[in-house]
């Protein structure tokens, strides 16, 4: 599967190109498979530009939300794709990445899936948000098949209490052998 033409790659935020590349990488997957898209700024470089209007303008335009909205990274990812099993998007609380890692994995634990697409992103933070911004303020986006099946991540119960993106890749790094 190709990635998209270059006009439609060339409309989208960081954040939405980093979501598509990382699940294109993982292709091929089953056609039931549900993507799990989790973030704990998600669209931040397009609701700054937003807020800018605002406080500028005093005025903003509909059509800058269409691209603003937490759920756009896995949308055009699933668009530009052509993946039709659905997807959640997950923004974890108190930026806690294990919440979002137990909704990619909770269909696979109860059994109704035999796996899911675990995606994580987060995009630059502008630089007008000063000491707003995090400490490690890089992009990062990754994509983990998670499987109860050779294939995939196998699901492990001590992974549940990762609290970071980069403590889940630590883990990965650590128990990943190569064979799946």
């Amino acid at each position: 599967m190709s990635l998209p033409p270059p006009l439609f790659r060339r409309r989208l935020s960081q954040l939405s190109r980093m979501t598509i590349q990382v699940i294109h990488d993982l292709l091929p997957i089953k056609e039931d498979t549900k993507i799990v898209f989790v973030s704990f700024r998600g669209e931040i470089t397009q609701q700054f530009k937003i807020n800018r209007m605002l406080i500028e303008d005093g005025d903003v335009s509909p059509a800058a939300f269409s691209l603003s909205v937490f759920n756009t990274p896995p949308a055009l990812a699933t668009i530009a794709l052509d993946l039709r099993a659905g997807y959640s998007a997950i923004y974890p609380a108190e930026d806690r990445f294990d919440s979002g890692f137990l909704a990619a994995v909770a269909p696979i634990l109860c059994g109704d899936a035999e796996e899911t697409v675990l995606v994580y992103a987060d995009e630059l933070v502008p630089e007008e948000y000063g000491s707003l911004r995090p400490l490690c303020n890089k992009p990062i986006a990754f994509a983990v098949l998670l499987s109860r099946t050779p294939g995939g991540l196998p699901v492990d119960p001590s992974v549940l209490a990762v609290e970071s993106p980069s403590a889940f890749l630590k883990y990965l790094y650590g128990h990943y052998d190569g064979r799946h």
